[in-house]
């Protein structure tokens, strides 16, 4: 097993992985607002496992082109199930039922609290901590989502839909420290696709049980986002995650979603016609600074600590 410290580790800002982050954050962040569009015409748990069964038959199917193969690590099997019930069956179902009630932009909100959640479970489960100038940073990015919050949030919130997006984030905190256990030995397109299909897989009696299948009426604008989903959030924006966890770590990685709010919003704007305030344009340049930090920061444990934990 590689025993050379990786990028976060090291410290300093990695070009590359800036670049792909903001694309990551940018696809992610618009899965809100196509995910509000579909769960108002069709139950959420059944579009939701009818998305995951054709991402995940896709990804198998191109993992299969590349070469790459099921012959997969017994950790990497127990972290696509750990990932596949968490970020899709928890983060994904209950985000999706959320919606029924909340805005895509509270939702994406609400998200956005995540990388202070990973930096916990980071510390409490691996002993991986930042430096002063990380936790300065995950300070700051909290302050632009706050400022962002205050503009956004009303009175008069489904309180159900809130608690569904909170417990949301916290599968997905757990989903992002299973990743790195997956993609260790390779296969990076398989395992997306083989925790696509353990997400409908858990999914498929929760549908059954809650929900009455019923056809929809089908528009382009329905079709349009659900297409979307499948293909961008479902399966590019999917393995750019993964890509990105094993690249810089789960604390930097999820420092990105701190820009969920604001393009979040500008997304739903754009679509779904909600508004945007000075606040919102305030707040990003805030979080963007507090994203930085956090690039920059250095983590004080080896990565051949974090390997001999997972032997």
């Amino acid at each position: 097993m590689n025993t050379e410290p990786n990028a976060a580790v090291r410290g300093g800002i990695d070009p590359g992985a800036m670049v792909l982050g903001v694309l990551f954050v940018t696809m992610w962040s618009s899965a809100f607002t196509t995910a509000r569009i579909i769960v108002l015409e069709v139950a959420p748990l059944t579009a939701l496992m009818v998305r995951f069964a054709i991402s995940g038959v896709l990804c198998v199917g191109i993992a299969r082109l590349i070469g790459q193969s099921l012959d997969l690590s017994r950790r990497q099997w127990l972290a696509c199930i750990v990932f596949g019930v968490c970020q899709n069956a928890i983060y994904l179902g209950a985000n999706f039922i959320s919606m029924q009630w909340i805005e895509a932009s509270l939702a994406a909100i609400i998200a956005s609290t995540m990388p202070f959640q990973v930096a916990v479970l980071n510390l409490l489960f691996f002993g991986v901590r930042l430096n002063p100038v990380g936790i300065g940073g995950l300070l700051v990015g909290f302050l632009g989502v706050l400022i962002i919050v205050t503009g956004r949030i009303s009175m008069g919130l489904e309180l159900l839909g809130v608690v569904l997006c909170l417990v949301a984030s916290i599968g997905f905190c757990l989903a992002t420290l299973a990743v790195r256990q997956a993609t260790s030995g390779g296969n990076l397109m398989m395992i997306v696709g083989i925790q696509l299909l353990v997400g409908c897989a858990v999914l498929v009696p929760l549908a059954l049980v809650f929900e009455t299948a019923q056809m929809p009426d089908v528009s382009f604008r329905l079709v349009a986002a659900f297409s979307y989903q499948t293909l961008v959030p479902g399966i590019v924006a999917t393995w750019l995650w993964f890509y990105l966890i094993n690249r810089i770590g789960p604390t930097r990685a999820s420092s990105f979603h701190f820009l969920n709010p604001f393009l979040g919003v500008v997304v739903a704007a754009a679509v779904l016609g909600e508004p945007v305030g000075f606040a919102d344009f305030v707040g990003v340049a805030i979080i963007t600074a507090g994203i930085l930090a956090v690039q920059m920061a250095k983590e004080t444990q080896h990565e051949r600590t974090l390997s001999s934990r997972q032997t």
